[in-house]
């Protein structure tokens, strides 16, 4: 450990394990499979966080891969604009752009969240 860093994790946000990913709210992430992109709403820590079957990156690290494609039974998609929860990770993220990959922590999915009724305006 140098400067209070551990040496060990790469800048990527990524922890000692590859699938590993170090999250914090407000962490906007890249699937490495489709075109999602995802903004942590609530959860921090180390979490296996994939889309379309593959680990998610943090926005920044890494370009889209051109040819990737999400891997059946993740291949459902995302929708912008949607929440995502997985209440066994204490995790929520939010879709901020669309893409052919389902969201999972590890092989388990992570639902999308149903929207919460308006109260009624008598």
């Amino acid at each position: 450990m140098t400067g209070g860093r551990d040496d060990r994790r790469p800048s990527s946000g990524r922890g000692v394990h590859d699938d590993v990913i170090e999250l914090r709210p407000g962490q906007r992430l890249r699937s490495t499979a489709c075109s999602t992109e995802l903004v942590v709403v609530k959860g921090s820590g180390p979490l296996d966080l994939r889309c379309g079957g593959a680990p998610v990156t943090v926005l920044d690290d890494a370009e889209p891969v051109a040819d990737a494609v999400p891997s059946p039974p993740f291949d459902d998609g995302t929708l912008v604009g949607k929440r995502y929860a997985h209440d066994g990770a204490d995790l929520e993220v939010l879709c901020t752009k669309a893409g052919a990959g389902s969201l999972s922590v590890g092989d388990e999915r992570v639902e999308q969240r149903s929207s919460k009724p308006l109260p009624s305006s008598d």
